[in-house]
């Protein structure tokens, strides 16, 4: 399969050769772009520290292990989905190169303004032999599913969450608008369609239902485990039960889905907790916890893409040293 850009770099020649100035230039920069957002990713979690700890320390640790694991987990199946997608647009890459590229440069939504997480994952993608648009196009239509996904689950808490905000009733319209784009043939013309505004090459091949499915049930997959991640702190001083897991699932959709758009914010910070608090407040939680275990999710979301980032890079290196 060919990719949607000029042909890529053959990466398994084994003679190396010299770097030019210009290769040890962009080394340097992606070095400190790097440095940069795990700099503001470090503030995100200082700031925030001690409202943190003194939540946690309320909550059974075995309960806020589980919390983080889950977080984990959902990173890493979104992630898959991410690959996935590349893949298909492609010379595959693999799980460990495309968690690399795709971990590490998410990084960037750290920095105010989340277009930096994308441009830092093209940047990656580069260094790893990867045409910019590939990388780019992959990224693309994986949040355009993902928010579709979003959508879908949100309807678990539409009673808690826009019972605070009616005017986001109108993402209701979104879905069966966002399910029709999801039909491969519909999606491969709206992604050519905005390469094109792009002035990008369109793509070279129609996507298929395998691909579309795999995209789509990741990020499912990932609101889900990310709902456990709620309802695990939200249990530990409550008794939300089954229906307040149900909630927290589709707080979680909402909350990343609007926090993904609010991309002046980092991270969508403000706009997240809006959500988890409703959601928590409609599970018997008073406002005061509900609002302390949304700041202390947000730790939990930078410490777990730390972790996930950093063992990402480790991989990926690991398995290069080995070819």
């Amino acid at each position: 399969m060919t990719t949607v850009e000029t042909p890529e770099e053959d990466t398994s020649v084994s003679v190396k050769q010299p770097k030019s100035t210009k290769a040890k230039v962009l080394d340097v920069v992606r070095w400190v772009a790097i440095l940069l957002v795990v700099a503001f990713a470090a503030k995100t979690l200082v700031t925030n520290w001690g409202e943190f700890w003194r939540t946690l320390s309320d909550v059974a640790w075995e309960s806020s292990t589980l919390s983080l694991l889950a977080l984990i987990a959902a990173i890493m199946v979104s992630t898959y989905g991410w690959q996935v997608m590349v893949d298909d647009l492609g010379k595959p890459i693999g799980y460990a190169r495309g968690a690399q590229i795709c971990l590490v440069g998410s990084l960037g939504k750290y920095v105010p303004g989340s277009v930096w997480a994308y441009l830092l994952q093209m940047e990656l993608g580069r260094k790893a032999g990867l045409a910019r648009a590939r990388i780019f196009t992959g990224s693309l239509i994986q949040l355009g599913v993902g928010v579709v996904s979003a959508l879908v689950v949100s309807l678990l808490a539409a009673p808690a969450v826009f019972s605070n905000s009616p005017r986001a009733m109108w993402l209701f319209v979104l879905i069966p608008v966002g399910l029709a784009m999801l039909h491969p043939k519909v999606l491969t013309w709206g992604t050519s369609l905005v390469l094109r505004i792009l002035r990008r090459p369109p793509l070279d091949h129609r996507l298929s239902w395998s691909v579309v499915g795999k995209v789509f049930g990741s990020s499912t997959a990932a609101w889900a485990l990310q709902g456990v991640h709620l309802w695990l702190l939200a249990n530990s001083v409550g008794t939300p039960g089954f229906s307040g897991f149900v909630l927290c699932v589709g707080a979680m959709a909402v909350a990343m889905t609007v926090g993904t758009f609010a991309f002046i914010l980092p991270s969508g910070v403000g706009v997240r907790e809006v959500a988890q608090v409703a959601v928590l407040t409609a599970s018997g939680l008073t406002v005061v916890q509900a609002t302390a275990f949304a700041i202390a999710s947000r730790v939990m979301f930078t410490v777990a893409d730390l972790i996930t980032a950093g063992a990402a890079a480790l991989s990926a290196r690991l398995v290069t040293s080995r070819i």
